[in-house]
Order: C-alpha cells, then sequence, then structure tokens
C-alpha cells in the first residue's frame, strides 16, 4: 500500500508560513502586541513612580534617613547642603548614644517649646520632602555632637581652657579652626535619660548651653534622638564616614 503519496500530497497542499493568509491576520497572531495588550508608558511609568516614592517613604522611615545639613552649626564636620544619612536602627535594639557620636534629634521641649503651628498639607509636603532629603528639615530637627551622657558631670573650662567630662579633659579635633570649647562656662550634671550637646563649630551653634536656663536645662531626652548620623551621601566629593570623637 502506497502511503507516501497522500502525506505527499498535504504537504504540498499546506500553505507556507506567511502564504496563503491574510498579512494582518498572521500579524496578529505571531505578533503578540494587539491593542488591547499595550500599555501607555506614561501610566507605568506613574505606577513605578508611584511604587519607588513609597518605598523610600517607609525605607527612610524606619531605617537610613536622608538629612539636609541647613546651617554652619555642626562646621567643618558638616557643611551646608550636605546630605548625611541618619542611622534610624543605630539605636533601636538596646545601644544608647555615646559621647563623640554626631545625632539629630527633635528638639521639642528642649530646644523649642512646641511645634510651630501651621497647614496639615504644607506639614505632610514639608516631612515628606525632608524625608527624602530634597528639602530643609523641620524647625525642630537639629544634629548635634554628644558631649556628655546621662550620670556625666560636664565643666567648662578647665585650666586649660578644654570641655572636661568626669574631671576628664576632652580632645577635640573635631572643632572649626579658630573656634574655642566655649566661650560660655558651665558644669551640669547630666541626668539620666538625657544628653548634653554641642555643636563642633561652637561660636556658630546654638545648642545646650544656650538653654541652661529653660525648662529641661538645655538636656535632650534619648527619646527624642531620631537616630546617628553616619555617613555623608552628597556631594558625591564629601562621601565618607562623619567623623566621631570622644569616647
Amino acid at each position: 500500500m502506497d502511503t507516501e503519496a497522500p502525506h505527499t500530497q498535504r504537504g504540498h497542499s499546506s500553505p507556507r508560513e506567511g502564504e496563503g493568509w491574510p498579512r494582518s491576520a498572521f500579524s496578529r497572531t505571531t505578533d503578540g502586541a494587539g491593542p488591547g495588550r499595550r500599555q501607555p508608558t506614561w501610566r507605568r511609568a506613574g505606577v513605578l513612580g508611584v511604587i519607588c516614592t513609597v518605598f523610600l517613604l517607609l525605607f527612610s522611615n524606619f531605617v537610613v534617613q536622608p538629612f539636609l545639613i541647613p546651617s554652619r552649626s555642626m562646621e567643618p564636620t558638616l557643611r551646608v547642603g550636605d546630605r548625611v544619612l541618619v542611622n534610624k536602627l543605630a539605636y533601636r535594639f538596646g545601644d544608647q548614644p555615646r559621647r563623640g557620636d554626631v545625632v539629630v534629634f527633635d528638639g521639642t521641649g528642649s530646644f523649642v517649646r512646641e511645634r510651630p503651628d501651621g497647614s496639615p498639607v504644607g506639614a505632610l509636603v514639608q516631612g515628606a520632602a525632608s524625608a527624602l532629603g530634597l528639602a530643609e528639615p523641620s524647625d525642630t530637627d537639629f544634629v548635634k555632637r554628644v558631649v556628655g551622657v546621662g550620670g556625666d558631670d560636664v565643666v567648662c573650662c578647665d585650666a586649660g581652657g578644654r570641655v572636661s567630662v568626669n574631671g576628664v579633659p576632652l580632645d577635640e579635633p573635631y572643632l572649626h579652626p579658630g573656634d574655642v570649647p566655649s566661650t560660655v562656662p558651665f558644669r551640669i550634671v547630666v541626668p539620666l535619660g538625657t544628653l548634653w550637646v554641642m555643636g563642633d563649630h561652637r561660636s556658630q551653634s546654638r545648642d545646650s548651653r544656650d538653654h541652661l536656663g529653660e525648662p529641661g536645662g538645655g538636656m535632650v531626652p534619648v527619646e527624642k534622638v531620631i537616630g546617628r548620623a553616619d555617613w555623608i551621601g552628597w556631594p558625591v566629593s564629601r562621601w565618607g564616614a562623619v567623623g566621631g570623637g570622644h569616647g
């Protein structure tokens, strides 16, 4: 029985790929790019932008937050326009701020009496922008160096004009050139659970010294610390770790 002929006939009668079919129908079936399957580029970009923004806000709220330096109070360690990366996990698991740490904190109740009034919408936009490091921080947020922790006896100045903690003079190489440790004499014992903080540019810094006579005495509650400034993330020319100080 000849079984090859029918197969051969069928093979010749079958149209070759792309032949014998309308071109438009062939294109639709093979390209898979029908009008219903295409998403507008702007819509995909918008969704991606929203997802990225939400992720960055959550990341900055719980892990690392960029913080724009608005003043000269921490020169030369931090300069105006620097964006530092604030480690919000530094003190989250039982660790406490140490002498020499550069910290960002909410000064409400210590450096400022209360939050300034304003539009809730404006505050929300400002908060989101500052959380991404795109705008100056809130008027209640400050960045300073920890000089004394709970229980410390902090004095200025000793016979050599230096700040001393528990009778030990501090070596402060981070001070702004030409500045003295303090032109304001003081002696305080830091209450437990609080910090005594000062700027590196002592002549340009409003810090714990300026609030000695106010409620709280210039002490910053540890619970008000937002995080530790660990790295300078911008500008690129200043990438690196934030310099620490005395132990």
